[in-house]
């Protein structure tokens, strides 16, 4: 099984579970790294409601620590954080950067302006809102997240659909210049299989952007975005079905924030 680089802990007041229980989990499913990155603090505190504080990281370091020695040598624990792209946030997520040897940071679009689009607290604004103009403030955030080159994994492309509002016609007006600025930046993106749990019943992103991602030469991890034990490398052979459906024929692997690859079997 590939690694899983997208789970979160309690510390981000939505997820459940001890790192150990996590650590059993992973080898129990055969993945071959587990990485933890919850939601990393944002400015000013409190942000939201769904994040650790600043003053939480040492605590956060600590669930590290017992991850690594739950696993022994039985399986690689990886260090991260899944930091929020907001406007103006680049020097608090660079000096998030310094406080850790992380093996990785992942970037994500959740916000828009003040709007937390992914939120089942603000479902109602959907149903009043313009859609193609939401899908295109998306995309050109995360377009620009992309291009800022802080992060090594974008996470959950098209999170933007997560409540089945999409627009109508072909979506590759909005997929194909997300795809130029990503494979112009580095970047990793991620086949998140949360999706399918979710009311747009898809995993994230959608099978045509994962073809478009392939043919330009961007690189893949397969995530489950586990907020309990059990989710751990939930849907992975479905997710791995999908990843070479569209062409790819390898994940990537991160080591203090350095990247190799690993092929897709099975």
């Amino acid at each position: 099984m590939p690694a899983d680089y997208h789970s979160h802990t309690p510390l981000c007041k939505h997820a459940v579970g001890q790192p150990e229980e996590y650590v059993e989990a992973a080898v129990a499913a055969g993945l071959s790294e587990y990485g933890i990155s919850d939601h990393a603090p944002c400015r000013p505190e409190p942000f939201d409601e769904w994040r650790m504080l600043e003053r939480d990281l040492p605590e956060y370091f600590d669930w590290i620590l017992r991850a690594k020695t739950a696993a022994g040598s039985r399986l690689n624990i990886r260090a991260g954080l899944e930091c929020d792209w907001i406007k103006g946030c680049e020097n608090f997520i660079a000096g998030l950067s310094a406080k850790y040897p992380w093996d990785y940071l992942i970037g994500s679009v959740h916000y828009l302006g003040d709007w937390d689009f992914d939120n089942p607290k603000w479902l109602g604004k959907w149903a009043e809102t313009d859609v193609e103009a939401v899908w295109g403030e998306y995309w050109q955030t995360y377009a620009e997240m992309a291009e800022s080159g802080l992060f090594d994994i974008l996470a959950h492309p098209d999170l933007v659909k997560k409540f089945a509002y999409a627009p109508a016609g072909d979506l590759d007006r909005f997929y194909e210049p997300v795809i130029e600025a990503i494979a112009a930046n580095g970047s990793v993106i991620e086949l998140n299989t949360a999706g399918w749990h979710k009311p747009c019943a898809e995993a994230y992103p959608a099978p045509r952007f994962l073809e478009l991602a392939c043919s330009a030469g961007i690189g893949l991890v397969i995530s489950s975005d586990a907020h309990a034990p059990q989710e751990l490398g939930r849907d992975f052979a479905k997710a791995r079905r999908l990843a070479t459906d569209a062409g790819f024929r390898e994940t990537q692997i991160f080591n203090q924030r350095r990247r190799s690859s690993e092929q897709i079997r099975g």
